[in-house]
């Protein structure tokens, strides 16, 4: 049995104090474990259910047969297991801006570090996805100009709450439209947001892309006793015209 509470691992970063921590939820006897930005929670091994949606409802949009995923943010890493869990992808690209996330995994810190880093389609890669996103090479500097399938971006709490404020330009139409020219015609572009839908940001998805929806995702809440909520945005590029 683990110990009730224990912090695996506390790193200063660039945008603040970082640890991982675990700890034997009272009921379950399960083991949370949990991120920390400061005093603030990044992520919790609790709640998964909008991080594994992300993947699924953006992958259901694709018919292809061989895929290429791109994902923005590694946390705890269930996001990615879920984009691996689907046959149908061939590569994975994880960009993830602090070492310390990525060296969790690596290290089998996380409960889906050892299965993330033995699947031999899985990439984690050290970056900045927001700058990446912005840049004409693309989100793989191995692979200048190479296009996925489907882009999945789980960094900030929402379009309106960001971790950094250069992070704000990416969610406005001048940077969904460098980010979309990273798509295949008919790509996808999925978003995790723990806010309610926004119109405002829903507005700029159509203004970008030929298609946009915000889904509201439900999930268990133990903590409080009740249902909560995540939204997952989706926006389609069009597909190749004959």
């Amino acid at each position: 049995m683990s110990l009730r509470f224990e912090e695996i691992d506390w790193q200063p970063t660039p945008i603040g104090e970082i640890s991982l921590r675990r700890r034997r939820h009272p009921v379950s006897g399960d083991d949370v474990y949990e991120v920390k930005l400061g005093d603030e929670f990044l992520m919790s091994s609790l709640f998964t259910t909008g991080e594994i949606a992300l993947t699924e409802l953006a992958l259901a949009k694709l018919p292809h047969t061989e895929l290429d995923v791109a994902v923005g943010g590694l946390g705890l890493g269930y996001t990615a297991q879920a984009a691996l869990d689907d046959p149908r992808v061939r590569s994975l690209t994880v960009i993830e801006a602090l070492a310390e996330v990525i060296d969790w995994h690596q290290r089998h810190l996380v409960p889906l570090g050892s299965q993330l880093t033995a699947d031999a389609r899985c990439r984690l890669v050290h970056g900045d996805f927001f700058a990446l996103a912005a840049d004409l090479r693309g989100l793989d500097l191995k692979e200048p100009g190479r296009r996925f399938h489907a882009i999945l971006l789980d960094v900030d709490h929402s379009p309106r709450h960001v971790l950094h404020p250069r992070h704000a330009a990416l969610y406005q139409p001048a940077g969904l439209r460098a980010l979309a020219e990273h798509l295949h015609p008919g790509g996808v572009f999925a978003l995790w947001s723990n806010d309610p839908p926004d119109e405002q940001f829903t507005s700029a998805l159509t203004e970008v892309f030929a298609q946009a929806a915000a889904h509201i995702v439900d999930f268990d809440n133990p903590l409080q006793g009740c249902t909560s909520a995540n939204t997952v945005y989706l926006a389609g590029t069009a597909p190749d015209t004959p």
